[in-house]
């Protein structure tokens, strides 16, 4: 996002870096010294403290996507006569992208799992830790949200043309929602072999 503020006019580009470090900043802190303690720090609400901060991890992250999706408002209405079109058009899809589906993690938050068919079933797909044996809602949160990087990137060095950039990133879109009505079919991505678990594991 820094390297996308930085083509923006008369964009405080430091009040936006500083918001998205002290507030995710705080996310990533409070995620680290809970797994640290041998607890979860997603959907921990067994005490009013851990309910309250997991809140406020919630709060941190919409405020960040809001503000991202000001950006993005921003390369809808500037003009940018130095940047390739198909280049422009890679950014604002992405972020749009990254806006809808950072706000799916509410879907994760309002059920208190990341799995549906089990409560939080991590069963370690790759590294990722994704579930082998149910729906996991961060498939389409993972995908969706990393269109910022991998979109931009694409039709910057490979595509270079503005239908098949547009194209890319409905491509792209189609399929994060394909993963999100999967998990909410209660499908993993990828079946593995072990038995379906209701087990909530520690450190997520």
């Amino acid at each position: 996002m820094a390297w996308y503020c930085h083509y923006l006019v008369d964009f405080n580009q430091p009040l936006f870096n500083w918001s998205v470090i002290l507030l995710l900043g705080f996310e990533i802190v409070y995620i680290a010294i809970m797994a640290g303690k041998g607890e979860i720090s997603h959907y921990n609400t067994s005490s009013p403290l851990y309910a309250s901060l997991f809140s406020m991890m919630a709060l941190a992250a919409t405020l960040v996507t809001l503000y991202t999706a000001f950006v993005g408002f921003q390369f809808f209405t500037q003009s940018f006569p130095q940047l390739p079109p198909y280049y422009l058009w890679a950014i604002r899809l992405s972020i749009l992208i990254f806006v809808v589906f950072s706000f799916e993690g509410f879907a994760m938050g309002s059920r208190l799992s990341h799995t549906v068919g089990a409560v939080n079933d991590n069963s370690n797909l790759w590294i990722l830790g994704w579930s082998k044996t149910v729906g996991d809602l961060r498939v389409s949160h993972f995908i969706g949200m990393h269109a910022l990087q991998v979109l931009p990137v694409l039709s910057f060095y490979l595509i270079k043309n503005t239908k098949g950039t547009v194209v890319l990133a409905l491509l792209y879109g189609i399929l994060a929602l394909f993963t999100l009505v999967q998990a909410l079919q209660g499908k993993p991505l990828l079946r593995g072999n072990s038995t379906k678990t209701g087990i909530q594991n520690k450190g997520d």
